[in-house]
């Protein structure tokens, strides 16, 4: 590799008024990226409604933003390289407003799933480039205080998301959650280009893997082509699932192969050899699909079920940011004292814990009694969080620390898309079984319509009362079962984390490696 520099050295950090305000409009752009991951949980319903498909169908508006979001992270690092990461950062910064403004536009799912797609590509490069940004404009000395900056938007924006996303649909439509990006998005773009012009960057001719990233696009999507379609296809009894599992599998193997094998690969997979990574990633990609996997049930229950409005349901899942942000403080200084095996297992078992909590809730709960759970999720996620990626990037050696930081996003990206389809696949499925059961156990079904006929009612409008109960309750007993299934994905990855060698030192939390 032949580096080419545009400058003999990388600019000063800044200081004073400029720090700040460029500190909070790059912590902005991670605030937008992050909050477009869940900001449409709780719209989907209206989304379904407005463009006339059906619910299952529209969430392909969360599954493909996830998975574009997480093949754009192995490329940020190259075009930070090549162009530069103010350019980089602040062109993503301007491609995400227009593509969010096509996403408003959009009038079919497929133009919709389309601009997803775009907006994902962006906010993959926006991500992670945001954090290198804050400690380039960040003192060396203050790289914790730009790490936090970088936490509390992470943390902060996927739980105000569906508050403002159940707010913003029931009140001025669906289309103003992808509006309101666009003068955020150029506004920050031109205070960036401002705040930061004339500072010089080191760029270089870096040579780009296109064999790996054309592997890793093309199994990526048949995988999740496969588990969006796979439910409305009967699975492999369809040629076009069969097709789709056949390219996932060969693509994926070529990956492999490709990737151990190239000089300058898209994603370092050598890294795998350090058990501590492997072990880390894995916990934190199996515990935060898990929990992406709840934030995305119970919206849809909510609103499908229990006659919530979107406003309501993004309460009901936005509120566990009240103790999770009050709860972040302390759990950063305990990260830098504490084995953080502890704190991470200790996290993700009270995440399993309340999960199964939730599997004793009933149709005629209150909001209160739904909301108790979700305000105790918030400090035990900070728990998984907060020392996850240092363990990661501490079980590597430091000149692959950044792949190892790259890869453990990508992985936890990736498995927030896999869940996201994932539970309601199963979701759908265990509502059918359980219709099945619950009618095959009901041998006074008949009795049952007779007397409501007695009392008064026609035949139509009584089997039509027993039948909507029976699919109420199917519903209800499938959503207490996806629960069940989230708390045993999230104890087993509990417990997987003791696998991990215990670090030599306090791990480093605050992101300059």
């Amino acid at each position: 590799m032949t580096d080419i520099a545009t400058e003999p050295n990388l600019a000063r950090p800044l200081t004073g008024a400029t720090l700040i305000l460029a500190a909070l409009l790059i912590g902005l752009g991670n605030f937008i990226v992050v909050l477009d991951s869940s900001i449409a949980n709780v719209s989907i319903p209206h989304i379904a409604g407005s463009l006339g498909v059906s619910v299952t169908e529209a969430t392909r508006v969360i599954t493909f933003y996830a998975v574009a979001d997480a093949i754009a992270v192995p490329l940020a690092g190259w075009l930070a390289r090549r162009f530069g990461e103010r350019r980089t950062f602040i062109t993503a910064f301007i491609a995400f407003g227009a593509f969010s403004l096509l996403c408003g536009l959009a009038r079919s799912l497929e133009m919709l799933v389309g601009g997803r797609v775009l907006l994902g590509l962006a906010g993959g490069l926006i991500r992670p480039l945001s954090l290198t940004l804050l400690l380039r404009v960040f003192p060396a000395e203050k790289a914790t205080l730009a790490t936090v900056v970088w936490a509390m938007t992470t943390t902060v924006a996927p739980i105000a998301g569906p508050i403002l996303g159940g707010i913003i649909s029931d009140n001025a439509g669906w289309e103003w959650i992808f509006f309101l990006n666009v003068p955020v998005a150029a506004a920050g773009a031109a205070g960036l280009f401002y705040l930061l012009r004339g500072r010089p960057e080191l760029t270089a001719r870096s040579p780009i893997d296109a064999v790996g990233l054309v592997l890793l696009v093309i199994w990526v999507t048949a995988l999740q082509l496969l588990l969006d379609e796979g439910r409305n296809l009967d699975w492999f009894a369809v040629t076009q699932i069969r097709v789709l599992a056949v390219v996932a599998a060969v693509a994926f193997i070529a990956f492999l192969i490709w990737e151990l094998t190239a000089k300058y690969p898209i994603v370092n997979l050598r890294i795998f050899r350090h058990r501590g990574f492997v072990v880390a990633s894995v916990t934190y990609a199996l515990s935060f699909g898990a929990f992406f996997a709840t934030i995305v049930l119970i919206p849809l229950w909510l609103q499908q079920n229990m006659g919530y409005t979107a406003t309501w349901a993004g309460y009901a899942t936005g509120i566990m940011g009240i103790f999770a942000v009050l709860a972040s403080p302390v759990i950063g200084a305990a990260a830098a004292k504490i084995d953080p095996r502890l704190i991470i297992s200790t996290g993700v078992f009270g995440l399993a814990l309340i999960s199964i909590w939730r599997t004793g809730f009933t149709p005629d709960m209150t909001f209160l009694q739904m909301a108790w759970p979700m305000l105790l999720t918030g400090p035990f996620l900070m728990m998984l969080f907060i020392p996850i990626t240092g363990l990661c990037i501490a079980s590597v050696d430091p000149h692959e620390q950044t792949d190892a930081a790259g890869l453990s996003n990508f992985l936890r990206t990736l498995a927030t898309a896999f869940a996201a389809s994932l539970v309601q696949t199963g979701w759908a499925n265990a509502a059918r079984v359980n219709q099945s059961e619950l009618a095959g156990a009901m041998p006074q079904g008949t009795s049952t319509i007779e007397a409501m006929v007695a009392s008064g009612l026609s035949r139509e409008t009584a089997t039509t009362l027993l039948t909507n109960v029976v699919e109420s309750q199917s519903v209800m007993l499938a959503t207490l079962n996806m629960f069940a299934a989230i708390a045993l994905c999230l104890a087993f990855s509990g417990a997987l984390i003791w696998l991990a060698p215990k670090p030599n030192s306090p791990i480093d939390t605050s992101g300059r490696h």
